[in-house]
């Protein structure tokens, strides 16, 4: 089921509500903090950054959307439980450590949002994009979605439901797309090229081959 944002609601001492509200400036105050009570190394922390952002990125996730496209058990492993389904690919860790997987069909089009910052499976797809924690996706992605898809290049047609889903701490989405067109015979690294970053979260389309 989507997130009710009625679960985002917290009481005065939770951790969020000490932090500024830009989700660059948490960042940099909570690395700061940390920081000062020697609990994390800043050339640690590039280096984690590092990882993520260059040499994982979004190849993981694409992996497995060319896996679930091409093998019906595996997808079914996938809806079913993400989080194991992909750790035996390899891919778990911080940020992914409970991961659910929702899969576009004909009549239903999934979105990913995190309303409350950037919750995002780092594992699966790196690290999100700048837009992804604008105050204005993340506003906006809930209240008018296919205005927001169609920024993005996404039309669909008026019957196809548009289902956004809240990313939270606890829980992660990972958006299968639609295999498109003429892809039939392709190998899993082809397909796995066709799957962009932002397919993953809903706000694009697997490329045409």
């Amino acid at each position: 089921m989507p997130h009710d944002h009625s679960d985002h609601s917290h009481g005065p001492d939770h951790p969020h509500t000490l932090l500024p509200p830009e989700p660059a400036l948490r960042v940099r105050a909570l690395e700061t903090l940390l920081e000062r009570k020697g609990l994390v190394d800043p050339a640690a922390l590039d280096a984690i950054i590092d990882t993520y952002e260059n040499r994982i990125g979004p190849r993981g996730g694409a992996q497995v959307v060319a896996r679930a496209w091409t093998e019906p058990e595996f997808r079914a492993a996938l809806l079913e439980d993400a989080t194991a389904a992909v750790a035996d690919m390899g891919l778990y860790g911080r940020q992914g450590e409970h991961i659910v997987a929702v899969e576009n069909t004909g009549t239903v089009h999934n979105m990913v949002v995190c309303t409350l910052c950037s919750c995002y499976p780092w594992p699966l797809l790196g690290i999100p994009p700048g837009w992804y924690k604008s105050d204005a996706y993340r506003a906006r992605a809930v209240r008018e979605p296919r205005k927001v898809l169609a920024e993005f290049g996404v039309t669909l047609p008026r019957e196809t439901a548009v289902r956004v889903w809240d990313s939270t701490a606890e829980v992660r989405y990972l958006v299968v797309p639609r295999r498109p067109e003429g892809a039939e015979g392709l190998d899993k690294e082809a397909l796995a090229a066709l799957v962009t970053r932002d397919s993953m979260i809903g706000c694009g389309l697997a490329v045409n081959p």
